[in-house]
């Protein structure tokens, strides 16, 4: 199994990865957040392990951008910054769990190899490749249906990048909104139904709408 550990720390650094390879992991590292992202869709990791505060570019930007650009790789936060509040930020940008410092290295493994079996094939075969004829191609962050590109906006692509995920399953609008407008305070929560609404029109004719349910956010299915 790859890792990539994105850590500036030098110290953290070399000691997560001798404990990560005496473990049995393959680890890829990267201490600049500005080349984390590149190093990330070079290397294809199987989980990612994400500090917050890195020089060149935050990683909670990190984060957003390979989310936004179709990286579905899980993804546990490792950071100091252990408030309620940056833990929510964390998952609703897309991160799958969040550990503070510091930790335990045998906590950091047992976390690490739980998100690797949500990730077994077993799990990823219950997910199609393609729903109602679109899929999304996660080396360009484009979305298809057939062979056909979608003209979407950044928006509206997250958006449905994130339903195309779990299709027949409800996305709730705090993570869509999280992955839609991710560090923008000022966009008002309401947003994300204009960006479904044309999301909407968009997927006209294409055998998928996206549905509202009341209470539990947007559901992705045939129409």
């Amino acid at each position: 199994m790859k890792i990539l550990l994105v850590e500036d720390d030098p110290a953290m650094h070399a000691t997560l990865t001798r404990a990560l390879e005496r473990a049995g992991f393959a680890v890829a590292g990267c201490r600049d957040g500005s080349l984390a992202l590149q190093r990330w869709q070079s290397s294809r990791p199987d989980v990612v392990l994400l500090d917050l505060s890195l020089p060149g570019c935050d990683g909670l930007n990190v984060l957003a951008q390979a989310r936004q650009g179709g990286l579905d790789t899980p993804v546990l936060i490792l950071t100091a910054r252990g408030t309620v509040g940056d833990r929510v930020i964390g998952l609703n940008t897309g991160a799958d769990d969040y550990l503070p410092k510091p930790f335990d290295l045998d906590e950091l493994e047992a976390r690490v190899r739980a998100l690797v079996r949500r990730r077994s094939p077993s799990a990823a075969s219950a997910a199609p490749a393609r729903f109602c004829g679109l899929h999304h191609d996660e080396g360009s962050g484009a979305i298809y249906h057939h062979d056909r590109v979608l003209e979407l906006a950044p928006r509206e692509a997250a958006l449905l990048r994130a339903v195309l995920a779990r299709p027949g399953q409800a996305v709730s609008k705090e993570r869509l909104f999280g992955l839609v407008f991710p560090h923008e305070p000022d966009v008002a929560y309401e947003a994300i139904e204009v960006v479904a609404y044309r999301l909407r029109k968009r997927l006209a004719g294409t055998g998928a709408q996206l549905v509202t349910l009341r209470g539990l956010g947007y559901l992705h299915r045939a129409a």
